[in-house]
């Protein structure tokens, strides 16, 4: 049995700090995979690092929805980055209406160029939408990111978006807060996902699930995001670590899964 966490920030300084640690509770815990995700330009030297450090780690590269007011990142560049063969995706990318207001064209702008760049390299993209599905949805079908695919990182939707963007050939990446007792809709959406698209994560640092819950996430944590699943859908947790494990591996474009 074995667990890929898609989606964590272990450059974080939360977790940097402890990544001896870190990859000791992964290993401990089954997982034998975790996807370090850019948010910003200025620090994927650092993500890129620990991927060419680990074989076992992988990164992203992209500007995060809510950095407002740092280098954009221009298709050009972020094909040019993704050349990297530690690169697996581009993102991650996206919308926000939740935390920032006003006048958001420059985030959709740069929600354009990832897809732009993810179709021109040939590499999917992981996309965070809150608050924000219909403009999501809508520019991801202008740009044609069916193209490129990807995944739906923490998915906190409806199932009608989630059907919408599975006919666009995305995947559906379930976070810890499918734990959360209150998380009614999100739980649906784990049930009626077919289990070929379902990928887990951990958003760490952040969103710890039950029994964690408030403390600080680490990717060893993506085992019990795969227990609710095993849970809500009556199979067995060896089945979601074999299905989400396969799902990575096509997905991203990988010959074998490093362990």
């Amino acid at each position: 049995m074995s667990f890929v966490d898609s989606h964590c920030h272990i450059n974080f300084p939360e977790l940097a700090a402890n990544m001896g640690d870190v990859l000791a509770h992964m290993r401990a815990n089954d997982v034998v995979n975790a996807l370090c995700v850019s948010v910003n330009l200025a620090d994927f030297p650092q993500v890129l690092a620990l991927a060419e450090q680990y074989p076992h780690i992988y990164a992203s590269v992209g500007v995060h929805p809510d950095y407002e007011g740092v280098e954009e990142p221009s298709v050009v560049h972020l094909v040019e980055l993704a050349r990297h063969p530690r690169v697996i995706a581009i993102g991650e990318t996206g919308l926000d209406y939740f935390r920032l207001k006003g006048d958001l064209e420059w985030q959709r702008m740069r929600f354009r160029n990832h897809i732009r760049a993810a179709r021109e390299s040939g590499k999917p993209l992981i996309i965070h939408t809150r608050e924000a599905a219909a403009d999501t949805l809508r520019i991801m079908a202008e740009e044609k990111a069916v193209e490129a695919a990807g995944v739906m990182h923490c998915f906190t939707e409806t199932w009608e978006v989630a059907e919408a963007a599975l006919e666009m050939g995305f995947y559906i990446s379930f976070s810890g807060i499918v734990t959360f007792k209150n998380a009614k809709q999100i739980k649906e959406v784990a049930q009626r996902v077919p289990l070929e698209r379902i990928l887990i994560e951990t958003d760490a640092p952040y969103l710890a699930p039950v029994p964690h819950r408030g403390k600080l996430n680490q990717p060893a944590y993506v085992m019990h995001v795969a227990e609710e699943i095993a849970t809500l859908r009556g199979i067995s947790l060896d089945e979601v670590g074999q299905h989400t494990t396969e799902n990575f591996a096509r997905l991203f474009k990988l010959k074998e899964i490093v362990q």
